[in-house]
């Protein structure tokens, strides 16, 4: 017994250095993980202190993430798929690993000790870790670190810094999978509305082919760009403002400046001449009574008179040296 104890005492040391990994050895290992599961290997503390430290003769692209519910991490929920996406297509490019580079996600909750050593409060964080030894070798062992802060979800951005850190190393191309989901919906929503519109066309074309509805809805569109219905979205323009004496002025004077509720009254006026102008053109010719189509003349010519008048005095008030008017303004 005590010879057994002494040549296993005497063979510790040996043992010891047996089972200390080569970098050769750490990447083939987790190489052939990422490669059964199609995808980054989830990592803990142990696990990521393994794959980072040095001497390394590979690359490790590490996704620091926080997917618990508990941290309303939108973005790490987003890009996560895309990371896994990332990494199979990697994977399948290379199918040789002759670019030696191993993907890998640490999630918080696995990794609370790595998150607080390197004093991170935000959530996704991705690090590329550089080779320490062989042809692609940086003296530098700080990580580089992509940066998060354009909102960015998709895979395409980050394949494409990938080939720029790793310039002499194999860059297989990124293909993002066809989507036969959106495919499938696309054509039922197409032959839907296709559908429909066998099915109501119809009821629908009496209406789209309707004069009067187009002449309709061109008036009301004329009379909202010409009013300056547009001038007050783009100027957030106040509604109405008060006049210095206790009152509210409804136009303000320039004409660089106006109200909303100038812009409501103006549109008014243009359509009530429009309509008085249309009816006079169209309506009272036709009128069989003599009589009634002179009162008609009259009252359509009447309103026309006062609500022109009413319109250059607005315009008075806009430009102070404006000399014209009409009565009864």
């Amino acid at each position: 017994m005590r010879v057994l104890s002494f040549l296993t005492a005497a063979l510790l040391p040996f043992t010891a250095l047996a089972a200390k990994k080569t970098p050769s050895d750490r990447f083939a290992e987790y190489n052939t993980k990422q490669r059964s599961a199609g995808k980054a290997v989830s990592l803990n503390d142990r696990s990521y202190e393994e794959l980072t430290k040095s001497p390394r003769d590979y690359s490790v692209a590490v996704l620091l993430t926080a997917l618990d519910a508990r941290f309303g991490c939108g973005l790490c929920h987003e890009f996560q798929p895309e990371w896994d996406l990332l990494a199979k297509q990697w994977l399948k490019g290379d199918r040789e690993s002759e670019g030696r580079l191993a993907f890998g996600t640490l999630d918080f909750l696995d990794g609370k000790q790595t998150f607080q050593s390197m004093m991170l409060n935000t959530a996704p964080v991705l690090l590329l870790f550089h080779p320490t030894t062989g042809p692609n070798a940086k003296l530098d062992n700080t990580p580089s670190r992509y940066d998060f802060s354009t909102g960015t979800d998709k895979a395409e951005p980050i394949h494409a810094w990938l080939t720029r850190q790793l310039p002499n190393i194999p860059h297989p191309e990124f293909r993002r999978p066809f989507n036969y989901m959106k495919l499938a919906i696309t054509t039922t929503a197409v032959l839907g509305l296709i559908t429909f519109g066998t099915v109501a066309a119809p009821y629908l074309l009496p209406i789209i082919q309707n004069r009067n509805l187009w002449a309709a809805v061109s008036l009301i569109a004329v009379l909202l760009f010409t009013s300056g219905h547009m001038f007050n979205h783009i100027r957030k323009v106040p509604y109405v403002a008060a006049d210095g004496k206790g009152g509210v002025s409804y136009f303000a004077g320039g004409f660089q400046n106006q109200f909303g509720l100038e812009t409501q009254i103006v549109a008014a006026l243009y359509g009530i001449l429009s309509f008085a102008t249309i009816s006079l053109a169209l309506k009272v010719p036709r009128m069989a009574e003599a009589r009634s189509q002179q009162i008609a003349v009259f009252v359509w010519g009447g309103v026309i008179l006062g609500t022109y008048s009413f319109l250059l005095s607005v315009f008075r008030i806009k430009n102070g040296g404006y000399p014209f008017w009409l009565p009864p303004f």
